[in-house]
């Protein structure tokens, strides 16, 4: 049963809640070799503790709502091929147990957020209640469910910005985190539609009010408005380099937004993009070069 929890609680999700430390890296809060070696000074860790914290409590908060949506879905869950193998959809986890587990955390988690941070707390709060709306209601209508879902993510930057004081975080990156979480959420809703096909509507009701030329104009526009975001981004953020070197990280963003599109439409995948991101080996490596040239450009160059 304890296996069945863990699985229920999704660890492999929690990759997502990576956008809760944006703040502190494009705020160029991380302790840096450049100043510790160079200048001589101790950085502060307050920042990079804060953020760390308030990731754990994300992870938690977040498994505690698909602990919830679990339960509520049970029904659906157990007609889908692939998501009635779920602990709770196959019964291996008691509804009952699982719902005291999903208490337990809140209980924990809720608390620990106001210490740490009033805003923190409002926000994880307003993630957990936006969570639990969008599970009961908000997940049927088209269009909304995508929108609700890539507020998520732009919460959780938002998050990471309320730990620490933001001295250079740059607006721009809640633009760029908006329209790159609606890339995902509608190639999740076209890779869903591709698998269930003519049972989709029975699976999830939502994917009625979509269609496959709907998905791909959507999915289109939103790609493209990434990129041309990430490049204005690059170049036009108070906080950058003066020399642009910035702009050497797009080609990376522009192979993984390419690559997604590549295994959405010709692969078929992509109904949860977290699991491509730790099985696609090319997306890694355009995420690991990505992530090694942003550290590079903001603190050793």
């Amino acid at each position: 049963m304890l296996k069945a929890l863990l699985k229920t609680m999704r660890p492999r999700q929690w990759i997502k809640n990576v956008f809760v430390l944006a703040a502190l890296v494009f705020d160029r809060q991380l302790p840096s070799p450049r100043l510790l070696f160079a200048e001589g000074r101790l950085y502060p860790v307050a920042p990079l503790l804060h953020s760390l914290l308030g990731f754990l409590l994300f992870c938690l908060i977040s498994s505690c709502v698909y602990i919830i949506n679990d339960v509520f879905d049970v029904e659906a869950d157990r007609k889908h091929p692939v998501k009635k193998f779920r602990p709770i959809a196959s019964g291996k986890l008691p509804i009952p147990i699982a719902l005291g587990v999903a208490t337990g955390i809140a209980a924990i988690c809720l608390p620990l957020a106001y210490w740490l941070s009033p805003g923190f707390f409002a926000i994880i709060l307003a993630y957990f209640v936006c969570n639990l709306a969008y599970s009961n209601w908000l997940k049927h209508y088209p269009i909304i469910d995508v929108l609700i879902l890539a507020s998520f993510y732009v919460l959780r930057v938002a998050a990471g910005v309320s730990l620490i004081q933001v001295e250079r975080f740059s607006p721009w990156l809640y633009v760029v985190t908006t329209v790159f979480a609606l890339y995902l959420g509608f190639g999740k809703r076209r890779a869903e539609l591709s698998l269930l096909a003519e049972e989709a509507e029975s699976h999830r009701r939502v994917l009625d009010g979509y269609t496959m030329p709907l998905l791909d104009q959507l999915i289109t526009i939103v790609s493209g408005t990434t990129i041309v975001a990430y490049s204005l981004y690059t170049f036009s953020a108070p906080n950058l380099p003066e020399n642009h070197s910035m702009m050497l990280t797009i080609p990376f963003v522009i192979y993984a937004i390419f690559r997604y599109l590549y295994l959405i439409q010709v692969k078929h995948e992509g109904g949860a993009p977290e699991e491509l991101a730790l099985a696609d080996r090319p997306l890694q490596i355009s995420f690991l070069l990505w992530g090694i040239s942003v550290l590079v450009v903001f603190y050793i160059y």
